[in-house]
């Protein structure tokens, strides 16, 4: 009787994959639910129909924009032609990812990169509902990895596994090297989301000139996702204050009211540079708390987008 040798997984790792699978599983429910509930409607309107598509030319006629006449048609044909243009069906989003170390920080619900991941998660599926392609950038102060833009359902499901389960390789956040390899690498203009804490030490002037090179060509959305005690320190007494970047570690004196004003001096002047930077150059930038409905501010943001067309 011939026998058959079958090699298996150990029992933890096999459970650790079910696991995963479950979690994966539980997020695509929530997130499709909220996708379809929530968002497609809201996502359709304030983004379809955004760019325009050179179709084909056609004779002039009556009451045509004589700024769409194609002069080089018309002059092999001897009489005018126009230009026709049609709305993109098809759009691009691209997800622009913060892993550095200071989105794993947390003092309310959840940690900040889990908000990101969900967050991320949510806005994918709105995407692919609506038959359009979804590609990943995830990056700290280096390129993490890059997805290219993908439809499917497939596709989705790998990128939410890799949102949730992303380890960077370095703990520090450099945008305007991300943004600069975002305009090289993508061409097609897209729906871009900047997804992050912007805790970085990029000078403001570098920035600026980023966020415009890329918003002058693609359709730039900031997230600024953050935690309530970066914003505002309670009197806790004497704490030892790590920097989750650089390692560096301090006392900081929390019952000082001094010291407990410039920190969210700190804050506020860091995020209020970054808007308006994002301003200057043409894009939106909208902040939400680790404990806020996350569901409610990005239907905000899609309202704002509405308005403005």
């Amino acid at each position: 009787m011939a026998s058959t040798l079958t090699k298996s997984l150990p029992a933890e790792a096999n459970d650790g994959r079910e696991d995963k699978r479950r979690k994966l599983r539980r997020i695509e429910i929530k997130t499709r639910k909220l996708t379809n509930q929530v968002f497609s409607g809201s996502y359709h309107s304030a983004f379809k129909g955004r760019g325009i598509s050179f179709s084909e030319v056609r004779e002039y006629q009556y009451g045509d924009d004589v700024r769409l006449i194609d002069w080089n048609v018309t002059a092999r044909n001897n009489k005018p032609y126009v230009k026709v243009f049609e709305e993109e069906r098809e759009l691009t989003v691209m997800l622009l990812i913060d892993v550095s170390r200071s989105s794993f920080f947390g003092t309310q619900s959840d940690f900040k990169n889990h908000i990101i991941a969900e967050i991320s998660a949510v806005l994918a599926f709105s995407a692919i509902t609506n038959n359009d392609k979804v590609g990943v950038i995830f990056f700290s102060d280096v390129i993490e990895k890059f997805i290219p833009p993908k439809k499917g359902k497939t596709h989705i499901l790998r990128i939410i596994s890799e949102i949730y389960d992303f380890t960077p390789r370095s703990g520090k956040t450099n945008i305007v090297e991300t943004l600069r390899y975002f305009n090289n690498m993508v061409k097609k203009k897209c729906i871009t989301f900047l997804i992050s804490d912007f805790i970085s030490n990029a000078a403001p002037e570098d920035l600026k000139k980023a966020l415009s090179i890329v918003s002058g060509k693609h359709d730039l959305i900031g997230l600024h996702i953050y935690d309530e005690r970066e914003a505002q320190m309670p009197d806790c007494g004497l704490m030892l204050v790590r920097d989750a970047e650089s390692g560096s570690e301090y006392w900081m004196d929390t019952s000082d009211k001094q010291v407990r004003l410039q920190y969210e001096k700190n804050f506020a002047e860091n995020i209020r540079t970054v808007r308006e930077l994002f301003g200057k150059s043409g894009a939106q930038l909208e902040s939400i708390k680790t404990q806020e409905n996350y569901v409610i501010a990005l239907m905000n943001m899609f309202k704002k987008r509405e308005a403005r067309r």
